[in-house]
């Protein structure tokens, strides 16, 4: 008699407890639904929206968030490929302005900046500002969102399979989101101890970042 008393009691807890929960919209949950099987949603994390962008969208909103997602996606890996780069001493031969500023003279990482010529920082943000409005951009009758191929380059896209097209993309779209992360760790870690490669220091293989500069 005491079980079945605590068990009621229990089942009454759990009813006033459910009165509190917001019952999750049917409208929400089929609006999620249906960007459940787009390009992206990878295991082990699935569909993962944890800010909530995606509640109440529509395909358009889906979609100008992907292509928000895949530029940021491949300048992060640019970001982070032209750091590692940098970081081992590699440099491009000459000047970087007419004054003999050589590139050698220019550290890696955010201390960049600190060494750039005005000049040189102004022509780099202007040729950005081009790539951003006259190429790298969505035009009309694009296969998809972030196809930046313009109908002036192919690399072989078209001979694909379907299927192969899908990975790549999935591929990409998962490289980039890991290189978002990782030039922000490289930026913040810089910041902090001027050891952006700390993984290396953590696995006795330190990198003295800079050094010289």
């Amino acid at each position: 008699m005491k079980i079945v008393s605590t068990l009621s009691f229990s089942g009454l807890l759990l009813s006033v407890a459910n009165a509190f929960v917001t019952p999750e919209s049917p409208k929400l949950r089929t609006t999620l639904q249906a960007f459940e099987d787009e390009i992206g949603v990878t295991a082990p994390l699935g569909f993962f929206d944890p800010i909530g962008l995606l509640k109440d969208a529509d395909q358009e909103r889906f979609n100008r968030l992907r292509y928000v997602e895949l530029k940021h996606g491949r300048i992060s890996m640019l970001a982070v490929l032209g750091h590692i780069v940098t970081a081992s001493g590699t440099r491009l031969p000459g000047d970087i302005d007419l004054s003999g500023t050589s590139f050698d003279s220019i550290p890696a990482g955010l201390a960049a900046f600190s060494k750039l010529p005005s000049a040189g920082l102004a022509q780099i943000v202007a040729f950005i500002g081009f790539l951003e409005l006259a190429v790298m951009k969505d035009i009309a009758g694009a296969e998809f969102v972030g196809d930046f191929r313009n109908d002036a380059i192919d690399f072989g896209w078209d001979v694909f399979s379907p299927e192969e097209q899908e990975r790549k993309r999935t591929i990409e779209l998962n490289q980039g989101r890991a290189a978002m992360m990782g030039i922000l760790a490289l930026m913040v870690h810089e910041q902090l101890n001027n050891d952006p490669y700390i993984i290396n220091t953590l696995v006795g293989y330190p990198l003295e970042f800079n050094a010289g500069f």
